[in-house]
């Protein structure tokens, strides 16, 4: 008997083993409908939208601030990519997409709990579940890294941190659910097809909040604070052009024709603003500078994203032009207008764009291409239903994030010491300077 329950004992150990961990380890299922096409696309959309962030954001960014912020600058979008990623998949893709509540999902998937190999999301029914969730990722990051531009050179490295946790919690997640997961501005039928509110609008207004909170930098309006080296900015514009075909191509979900339409529109579109801002800055100042035309690509980029698979993709040149027409006046006329320091005009480009772009879905959908009609099309309901959208959306994220900043500024200072900024933040922050 004791011979038979040892071996008993030997038998079974590995059999507990193989029970605790398959709970950690993804099991295949027994049938699936994944594509290998739409898993090839977006694996490939995945790593353009995580290109965006770094390097496109970060050389974007850094580019445009003093050169004795650079580095600072670089570790926002830095931090944002590690901080963010570990929070989705702990509950951040959970609460977004697992479950169809109006106002928030579940927490089935919480740390990927569940996720088996060849699983699918409703949403995306021909890709596995876990590259969605990694899809959906690179969303969330960029969405909190935009943030930051428009408080650069002057907030504290441990506040940037703070507040980007809760950003993401308290906006950013139920935003993606309300909109994409099920939530209760997707089923009214608002139009985002890659994240006009979502992502744009929603750190547009965010970042507003933010920079009047914390105030305008240091000699804003009287020093010199032109850019440090506007030819990084010209690159990060470049991976960024490039990594918006996976954001608003990837958003098809599949390689399909959807996808191609998309990805033309927002070409044109990115064309068609920095043709635009080029030619206002030549008509009114004799010279169309670099840093117009990337900011009117940038302007083209971000309002066609909520429209881009939606309509054709003539479309987005028409959209560009109107892009680069609002966002200029936003970044000119109405910043001088109120005198706020949006440092790198986050709120004038993605907030404006975003906004506008939201607007133009409602005005441009062709229901051959979406399957919903807008505007043109003699449906002037889906206007009022993207305005609805962008109400919400403001309401949210500029009330969330005034909030935000204040709890985080009873544990730390939001903004770095007089000392400190003219320092510089690579010194005062990360102990590092350019030579």
């Amino acid at each position: 008997m004791g011979a038979l329950s040892c071996r008993a004992a030997r038998l079974a150990a590995p059999i507990s083993f193989a029970t605790i961990f398959s709970f950690a380890t993804p099991a295949f299922a027994e049938t699936s409908d994944i594509s290998a096409a739409d898993t090839a696309w977006m694996i490939v959309a995945t790593a353009l939208v995580l290109m965006m962030t770094i390097p496109g954001l970060a050389l974007f960014y850094s580019g445009m601030v003093r050169k004795k912020n650079v580095l600072a600058t670089m570790a926002q979008s830095l931090a944002a990519v590690a901080i963010i990623s570990i929070l989705w998949v702990a509950f951040g893709y959970s609460l977004a997409f697992v479950g169809d509540g109006p106002w928030l999902g579940t927490l089935d998937r919480w740390f990927l709990a569940g996720m088996t190999m060849d699983g699918v999301n409703p949403v995306a029914k021909t890709i596995p579940e876990a590259l969605f969730m990694l899809y959906q990722m690179t969303f969330a990051i960029i969405t909190v890294a935009l943030v930051a531009g428009s408080v650069a050179d002057r907030m504290r490295f441990s506040a940037y941190l703070l507040f980007s946790i809760g950003w993401f919690m308290f906006v950013y997640v139920p935003l993606a659910h309300w909109v994409w997961g099920g939530g209760f501005l997707g089923t009214v039928g608002v139009l985002d097809f890659a994240g006009g509110l979502v992502v744009h609008l929603s750190a547009g207004v965010g970042g507003l909040v933010a920079a009047k909170v914390m105030g305008r930098r240091l000699g804003y309006g009287v020093e010199n604070l032109s850019p440090f080296d506007l030819s990084l900015a010209v690159m990060g514009t470049g991976l960024l052009w490039v990594g918006w075909f996976g954001f608003n191509g990837g958003s098809a979900l599949a390689a399909n024709s959807r996808a191609v339409m998309a990805i033309i529109a927002t070409h044109l579109a990115a064309c068609a603003g920095a043709l635009t801002w080029g030619a206002i800055e030549w008509t009114t100042q004799r010279k169309p500078s670099v840093l117009g035309m990337i900011s009117g690509a940038i302007a083209g980029l971000g309002t066609i994203t909520p429209a881009s698979g939606f309509v054709a993709p003539w479309h987005g040149i028409f959209i560009g032009v109107i892009a680069g027409l609002v966002c200029f006046w936003a970044c000119t006329w109405l910043k001088r207008r109120f005198n706020y320091d949006d440092s790198l005009d986050v709120f004038g480009v993605h907030g404006i764009g975003g906004m506008t772009g939201i607007l133009l879905a409602g005005v441009f959908a062709t229901a051959a291409i979406g399957g919903t009609p807008g505007l043109i099309e003699g449906n002037p309901r889906q206007l009022l239903i993207q305005l609805y959208g962008v109400a919400v959306t403001l309401v949210w994220s500029g009330g969330v994030t005034y909030v935000l900043l204040k709890l985080v500024s009873a544990f730390v200072p939001l903004r770095v010491s007089r000392e400190h900024e003219l320092e510089g933040l690579d010194i005062s922050q990360h102990g590092e300077a350019l030579q």
